[in-house]
């Protein structure tokens, strides 16, 4: 049955990219230089997301749904917005949560979570 289940980029801790049932399940993704302001590390995080959809075959017009992982949501609220309103397919917009949380490393500002149809 594992046949159904498609595991890309996979490690000892977890897949980058899952694909079960038509739909594509991207873990979160932070920036990879974490120097920048939360502009930067919001368009860094979703060029990688570009990259993820493309490897699994779709794209950000088959977003179903986003989670935003915010290190301090009153200061950086705004400033991740503006990115994303830039980035994001206005055609197809998905469902999104931004929520506040602590994340893995104090230099991380954003973190985000997709899933999209094929």
């Amino acid at each position: 049955m594992s046949n159904d289940i498609q595991r890309i980029d996979s490690n000892e801790r977890l897949s980058r990219i899952v694909v079960h049932g038509g739909v594509v399940y991207v873990a979160g993704v932070t920036a990879g230089d974490i120097s920048g302001d939360i502009g930067a590390q919001t368009r860094d995080v979703l060029a990688k997301i570009d990259g993820y959809l493309k490897t699994a075959g779709t794209s950000k017009s088959r977003l179903l749904t986003v989670q935003i992982w915010l290190k301090d949501i009153d200061k950086d609220f705004a400033g991740m917005n503006q990115v994303w309103g830039e980035w994001a397919d206005k055609a197809n917009m998905p469902t999104r949560a931004t929520c506040e949380a602590k994340l893995a490393r104090p230099e991380l500002l954003v973190e985000i979570i997709v899933s999209a149809a094929l």
